[in-house]
């Protein structure tokens, strides 16, 4: 590790034209320019971890497998959007000021997707899709929550491309070196000042949370959506240290950070989810699906379809008709 602070990635690495990639090859026909941005990429790669964690432990418990892409079809459409929403509400200063773009409010590419906006909307998308897929809400959240913190993990990486979200000045070796101009860095700082890497901070957390939700979900049999509730309460704790260490602008409440308030939220809601549904359900979720709905996997070969089965009449004129020419054979000769 360099001792003069983490590096940032360079501005060329936010995003890549692939077209242009590809006429540098010596395909000058491609005449597109397809810019790909890194936020957007570890998005996706977050999204496709998620997927692939919960579609894991769905099976385990006998769901049909990818049933997941089903809910996800929701989910994920509504989560972006509550995340979009809930930045622009909580960062106005950015997007609506005079002689705006405010087209720059749909940019998702450039960052902005709040966590508690994207849960929130993103939720009801599960809500539904899970309804629709004949799953119980709470397998179904119980067996995403892991697959989230590490889908947030990933997220935190396009915060680190974009040199964006990082925390207060520090002379900690790991401090983040963040290049200039940056309007989130106060005026007066001297240029060699380094930063928290806040981003890394959450990854760490939220990596750890993930294998801490899986261990006391296996060791205490945490369902009926208490796993969901665990994850509430883990990030909302990281989320409220960490927002008192962030320099990024952002709406205040009673003095306080928007952010921190929808932490303690979080917290306060997990809580009571733990409680109420450890009270409510004593007992093992009988399984993922509700009753009713439940999946069965298919034989491999179904043997009414692949073979003719002779009625019993039918093969017993079979044998008459056999026995009569024979007959007629034998007087004949």
């Amino acid at each position: 590790m360099d001792f003069n602070g983490i590096p940032s990635p360079d501005a060329a690495w936010r995003s890549f034209n692939i077209g242009q990639w590809l006429r540098d090859l010596g395909l000058d026909w491609f005449g597109l320019n397809l810019q790909i941005n890194a936020y957007a990429l570890f998005i996706l790669a977050g999204i496709g971890l998620a997927l692939w964690i919960s579609n894991t432990r769905l099976v385990n418990r006998g769901a049909e497998p990818w049933v997941v892409l089903d809910i996800a079809l929701w989910a994920v459409p509504l989560g972006i959007l509550g995340g979009r929403l809930y930045h622009v509400i909580t960062h106005p200063a950015d997007y609506f000021y005079e002689g705006a773009n405010l087209l720059r409010v749909f940019y998702v590419w450039e960052g902005g997707l709040a966590i508690f906006g994207a849960i929130s909307l993103g939720a009801v998308g599960a809500f539904i899709g899970a309804k629709q897929s004949g799953l119980r809400f709470s397998a179904y959240v119980d067996a995403l929550a892991p697959g989230l913190l590490v889908a947030q993990a990933m997220g935190r990486l396009g915060n680190y491309f974009n040199q964006e979200l990082f925390g207060a000045p520090t002379a900690l070796p790991w401090g983040l070196q963040i290049d200039r101009p940056n309007a989130a860095i106060p005026i007066g700082l001297p240029d060699d000042t380094l930063f928290h890497p806040t981003f890394a901070y959450e990854m760490l957390w939220n990596l750890l949370g993930a294998a801490v939700i899986v261990w006391l979900g296996r060791k205490f049999t945490l369902q009926w959506g208490r796993q969901m509730g665990l994850y509430l309460v883990w990030y909302g704790t990281g989320r409220a240290f960490l927002e008192t260490l962030r320099l990024d602008p952002a709406e205040l409440l009673l003095g306080v950070r928007v952010n921190i308030w929808g932490a303690l939220a979080a917290i306060v809601l997990g809580l009571i989810i733990v409680m109420v549904q450890g009270r409510r359900h004593p007992g093992t979720e009988p399984g993922p699906y509700r009753p009713g709905r439940e999946w069965s996997a298919e034989p491999a070969i179904d043997s009414e379809d692949d073979y003719y089965v002779v009625p019993e009449d039918q093969d017993d004129n079979d044998h008459e008709s056999e026995a009569t020419v024979t007959n007629r054979k034998e007087s004949a000769s």
